[in-house]
């Protein structure tokens, strides 16, 4: 699954990951035999942004599709529907001012032959300034969104990146590559995902780490429900404000 919510964040993403599992794998591997990194301490800072990818002493290379697996924890799918259903109301807010602006338009549209110079001087002011308050709107709800979707994913992140190193290293695995951009995004030309994706796994070990229980199941429904797809609030764009000639 790929969430349209989350394709804003994948340069933060890339960045994220290569440092906090590049931190963690240093963290395991500079730490006495038999000890290494508890997924439940408290996260090292982070390196700088150029760190390297770590690498353990296994001999299989494995992935991960990082976006897929902090959306399909159970406590991703609970934080980013509470986010959807906190940011309904600022959605509701902005469609109410679209249907206005469209409203104005389709007025100028229809009546604009019928409209003295004055009248219609002012319709098209009035249409102007509503929609440059609009687009503000837009663009703050879109910053506060994705800033709140950065949190989320950032928190779950640090607490997911030991569970991800610790369990490439208990299973052999040399190298760890995330997939979430398709090639040619990301390096990653093709991989046998059903023989060496780990994300499940992952997902599965984080859950069971966290405690979160799995969403309720609406009605009598007996399956899991899929990862939450919450959108930017980003209404259909309103229609020029230009006068027809």
């Amino acid at each position: 699954m790929t969430s349209k919510f989350l394709r804003p964040l994948r340069s933060f993403l890339a960045i994220a990951v290569v440092s906090l599992i590049s931190a963690f794998a240093q963290t395991s591997a500079a730490a006495p035999t038999g000890t290494g990194t508890s997924p439940t301490t408290g996260s090292p800072a982070a390196p700088a942004a150029s760190a390297s990818v770590a690498t353990g002493p296994g001999s299989k290379i494995g992935t991960i599709n990082i976006e897929q697996a902090v959306v399909g924890t159970n406590e991703g799918q609970r934080d980013f529907e509470a986010l959807r259903k906190k940011l309904e109301p600022k959605q509701n807010e902005l469609k109410s001012q679209n249907d206005e602006l469209e409203a104005l338009q389709k007025q100028l549209q229809t009546q604009d032959g019928k409209l003295n110079e004055d009248a219609r001087a002012n319709l098209v002011k009035q249409i102007e300034t509503k929609k440059k308050s609009f687009d503000r709107s837009v663009q703050d709800a879109q910053e506060d969104a994705q800033n709140q979707q950065k949190e989320i994913f950032q928190r779950i992140l640090q607490k997911m990146a030991p569970v991800i190193v610790k369990h490439a290293q208990d299973t052999g695995y040399a190298m760890i590559v995330d997939t979430s951009n398709p090639w040619p995004q990301s390096p990653v030309l093709w991989y046998d995902g059903a023989k060496y994706d780990i994300t499940k796994d992952v997902v599965d070990l984080y859950n069971t780490q966290s405690g979160v229980p799995a969403p309720a199941t609406p009605g009598a429904a007996a399956t899991k429900p899929a990862a939450p797809k919450p959108t930017t609030p980003k209404p259909a764009a309103p229609k020029s404000t230009e006068p027809p000639k």
